[in-house]
Order: structure tokens, then sequence, then C-alpha cells
């Protein structure tokens, strides 16, 4: 512990640091709730220490690196950067969340900072936004348009893969393109379902299936497609609403929409694109019909004032009853 260095906001991430000194093996973590209620999880300190050690040796952090902390140390994902701090020994700067990190600027560079999706309009207004090596976006898909605007940017950008259960993530996505690369000595296979096996070797959990259904491009590189829990039976016909969204940001680029089901007596299921804000429903779906094929043009739009999140971000998906 004598190697953190920790400035900033630090009232959240001093009740983290007390808990990592303390005498027990384990750190209780929650789940993030993206898929149900949030679960508390205990994860071993030498998992995240052996998890953080793969983030810094990938971003060459060491005892001479800033990284900076604008995330509640509640979630994983903030336990994560105090612990790479205390691992390599890097000064750590810390923010009290919110939408607009480093609002008031910093002087220094920042080797690695870590934000969820719905902060990252507020970070590119930040007058020290160029002063930020790389940074990992977690927590929720990140939608196109702002990916676009991160590629504007000298930021070397990452989407991150990984669950509360493998200590963060074990892939990175470069931003601009499509594939996660394992980190360290990660694999991956799949199972039956063509959702990804994780193989962990440097955790004690060894490997984590999951219900993410992904192309496999080899066992240390795969594309993510959806969630296995999100399929949409449409007339016989499978479709990802993850893959749906993802053709749609060509045409919606100025606010936040997704895909869901509701019942149909013709297809069984059909598709709703739920969209924030108002608009016209003729319009929108003769755009999609222009992308999309045949049988993945939503039936339905529903416009509402402001779609439901979790806290780090992520859409809760549901059908309106309207």
């Amino acid at each position: 512990m004598d190697t953190l260095k920790i400035n900033g906001y630090i009232d959240d991430s001093a009740l983290f640091v007390s808990e990592w000194s303390d005498a027990s093996p384990y750190i209780i973590a929650r789940t993030s709730g993206s898929t149900g209620t949030p679960k508390p999880i205990r994860l071993l300190k030498s998992d995240m220490e052996s998890s953080a050690r793969i983030t810094c040796d990938f971003f060459g952090i060491t005892s001479s690196s800033l990284l900076h902390l604008p995330l509640s140390p509640s979630y994983i994902a903030g336990k994560m950067m105090i612990v790479r701090s205390i691992v390599s020994g890097a000064e750590l700067m810390v923010e009290k969340p919110s939408n607009r990190p480093l609002a008031s600027g910093v002087e220094r560079t920042i080797d690695l900072t870590a934000v969820v999706p719905s902060q990252i309009d507020g970070l590119l207004e930040s007058p020290s936004v160029s002063r930020i090596n790389s940074m990992i976006i977690g927590g929720a898909a990140i939608p196109q348009s702002l990916e676009r605007r991160l590629l504007d940017t000298p930021i070397e950008c990452y989407a991150t893969y990984g669950m509360t259960e493998t200590c963060s993530h074990v892939a990175l996505r470069r931003l601009g393109t499509d594939t996660y690369r394992a980190l360290g000595d990660v694999g991956f296979d799949i199972d039956a379902r063509g959702c990804l096996i994780i193989h962990t070797p440097h955790l004690s959990v060894g490997s984590v299936s999951t219900n993410d259904v992904v192309e496999l491009v080899d066992s240390r590189c795969f594309r993510w497609k959806g969630r296995f829990d999100n399929v949409i039976n449409s007339g016989g016909i499978k479709i990802f609403p993850e893959e749906v969204e993802r053709a749609l940001g060509r045409i919606i680029t100025d606010r936040e929409y997704y895909i869901t089901s509701r019942s149909s007596d013709k297809w069984g299921e059909e598709l709703v694109l739920v969209i924030e804000g108002e608009g016209d429903a003729d319009r929108l779906v003769s755009e999609m019909a222009s992308i999309l094929p045949r049988y993945h043009v939503p039936k339905h739009v529903v416009f509402c004032p402001r779609l439901r999140r979790t806290y780090s971000g992520k859409i809760i998906r549901e059908c309106p009853d309207n």
C-alpha cells in the first residue's frame, strides 16, 4: 500500500482502499444489473491484482504514469482503476463521478482513463481532452455517433469486454474496428449455442461461460453479435437486436434507441424500435426498409421522452405499453 499515490476526490475511493487493506482475501463487488437484479459477488484480491497487471502491461502503465478515475469505486470498473494504481505504482487522479469529467482541466498528461459512454460528450468538451493518451470505455454499448466523434480525436480509444466475475475486462476492441482481442493469456471458445467461453489462466475461476453470441475469429479474437437472451424469433427467423441497432446507426445519428419485440399473432414476435424524442414513424420505417433485410425491419416505432438506463448507462430493454 505504500506505493498508492492518490489525489483529488477520495471519499468513495478511501472506503475501497480501507477494504483492500484489511485481512480478508476477498473484495465484495456488485454485478452491473444489466441482465437482472444487481447481486453481490466475492472476488479474490489476488485475482484483481492479476487482472490489473494484464491491463497495465497492455497500456505500458508504470510508476511514472498517471491514471484518471472519474467512476464510482462502488462498481468493478472503478475498483479496478485503483488496483491498477496499486500494482503499478502509478499516480491516480480521482474525480467525483459526473457527466463532465476533467471540466476544470489538468496540466499533466493522463496515460489512461476509464469512462462509461454517458460521460464521453462531457469529456470531449474538456480543455484537457488532448492530454489523454488512452481511454477504455465500458459499462454499456457505445453509440456509433460517439464512436465516430472519438475517432476524430488523437486518443487511443478501446471498448472493453468483460464482467464483474472476470475482474473487469478480458478483451479490448480498438474503436474503428469490429474485433475484440484478448489480453494476457486469455483464450476464447464457443459452446453449442454459439456463446463465448472465456478461458482465464490468470484467474482462479479458470473458465467463464457467457450468454454472449459471438463470431469466433480464432482462440484470441471474436466479433460480438449480441446477447443470447435478447434473440428475437420473428416468423422463425432469429434476429439479434444488437445487430439491427448497429445497422440503424447509419440513419439514426442524433438520439438514443434500441430494438425490442412484442407479441404478434402472425409472427410470434415482431420487432419494435424504441427511440428517444419525437418524430415521424412512417418516415423512419421507410428509411429502415432501405437499409435492413426485409424481416429485420421493425413493424412498430415507439417514441419515448427518455430511455431508462442502469447505473452504468446500459439501456434497459423493455417494450412500452403504447
